[in-house]
């Protein structure tokens, strides 16, 4: 019972994490809402084996990851028929400039490879070189040289510079 207690707390502190990923990996929200589920089951399911050598958040972070790549060739392999909108639907209303930066941030990011995808969201959530290399086994070098590559990408995808890489 502790240990379920100490999960659910470290899981609600740094849930936002699986929501990022989520969204990077997982552009359609049905199939995201999914996606997240599946995040905290492997989560859950893999806590006994989290030894506490490492951040609970760097810990969540690979699996989240792990699963989301793991989602990513599943569905490559499984053929997909769109479900055909039968009823009328209510237009979203129109974003105001701060969400569509960051609406479009995200679509050019989610157009990068899945492990330099995993780099920049560890990046954009403030992690440290070191806590980057942990994560997906990279040098801190490694990281360092590929966040120059990916901020150069991403600018040149984007229409407006972003401030925030």
């Amino acid at each position: 019972m502790v240990t379920e207690q100490l999960f659910l707390a470290q899981l609600n502190q740094h849930l936002g994490i699986a929501y990022r990923i989520g969204q990077a990996y997982q552009p359609e929200p049905d199939e995201r809402a999914d996606l997240v589920q599946e995040m905290i089951y492997q989560l859950w399911r893999s806590y006994p084996s989290f030894t506490g050598q490492a951040k609970f958040s760097t810990w969540m972070y690979r699996v989240c990851l792990n699963t989301a790549l793991m989602a990513q060739r599943t569905a490559r392999k499984r053929p997909t028929n769109p479900l055909v909108a039968w009823h009328e639907q209510i237009p979203d209303p129109p974003p105001d400039d701060r969400e569509q930066a960051i609406q479009e941030l995200f679509e050019a990011i989610a157009l990068l490879s899945p492990l330099n995808k995993a780099i920049v969201l560890l990046y954009l959530d403030d992690l440290s070189y070191e806590e980057i290399a942990t994560i997906t086994g990279l040098s801190k070098t490694n990281v360092s040289v590929r966040l120059v590559r990916i901020k150069k990408e991403l600018k040149s995808r984007l229409p407006v510079n972003p401030t925030t890489l």
